[in-house]
């Protein structure tokens, strides 16, 4: 693990707490919100729906070279990308020590040639560094939400500025919090319009794929190519999901 230069080093940071229920771990800031959530006996299966919408990402890029991830949480999506990605490349920014120091507990990979943790505030790692991402996840929360820094125009401005060619951005909102519209309609305005919201099976969040390449067409989305370099297990858990987010773009675009 590795730290990028900032001031945020200095600053005081919720410590999160971890229970367990003897079939899965999971990660918390206040009793009343669950961040991460794993399996003890799969600690790489996704369980908490919203991360396996997130991986939607493969309808649009189902082999990216690198993926960034801003919120590192109890690492579902850093795990399950890290196993079933082998050609990818991975950098994940977490602001929150507490959080990075519980890696081992989450069975997080430790640091190698193709996966890096960084202790950095994402918002500011945009601003200074030169990223190139073809796929940037944006799951950054703590005690009291989602961080103003992690929402702002300027920040999916620099979402927008960090992809790749074809790039895809994937943003985690809380749908049900007041700001949402909001939010989304930065994400639709950094990427003009180029993007469409996708409920989660909870309803709880709303997850928002945003494509800095050709306009979103779910005509042109190859279930198969997206499940094809996933081990049986995963492909398995993720077939239902994909399909029924093609099966929703559809629907907002008039197609189904």
């Amino acid at each position: 693990m590795t730290s990028a230069p900032g001031d945020f080093q200095s600053l005081q940071y919720t410590v999160p707490f971890v229970r367990e229920d003897g079939a899965s771990r999971s990660l918390h800031f206040t009793l009343g919100e669950l961040q991460s959530r794993m399996l003890l006996h799969q600690p790489w299966r996704l369980d908490v729906d919203y991360t396996r919408t997130m991986m939607g990402f493969l309808l649009f890029q189902p082999a990216p070279a690198h993926i960034g991830m801003i919120g590192l949480g109890g690492g579902s999506l850093a795990k399950f990308c890290y196993r079933q990605l082998p050609a990818s490349r991975m950098t994940v920014l977490e602001i929150n020590p507490h959080v990075i120091a519980l890696r081992r507990e989450f069975r997080i990979p430790d640091d190698d040639a193709r996966f890096a943790v960084i202790a950095a505030d994402g918002a500011a790692y945009l601003q200074a560094a030169t990223p190139v991402f073809d796929v940037l996840l944006v799951d950054g929360f703590d005690q009291d939400g989602q961080p103003a820094a992690l929402c702002s125009q300027r920040f999916y401005d620099n979402c927008f500025a960090a992809l790749s060619e074809h790039g895809v951005l994937v943003v985690n909102l809380h749908h049900d919090h007041p700001d949402y519209p909001l939010l989304a309609g930065r994400i639709h305005r950094s990427f003009s319009g180029n993007a469409v919201e996708v409920m989660a099976a909870e309803k709880s969040n709303a997850i928002v794929f945003a494509c800095r390449g050709p306009a979103i067409s779910p005509r042109k989305l190859k279930l198969a190519r997206s499940l094809a370099g996933l081990e049986d297990t995963a492909r398995l858990q993720l077939k239902a999901e994909l399909a029924r987010i093609v099966w929703e773009m559809k629907d907002l675009a008039g197609d189904a």
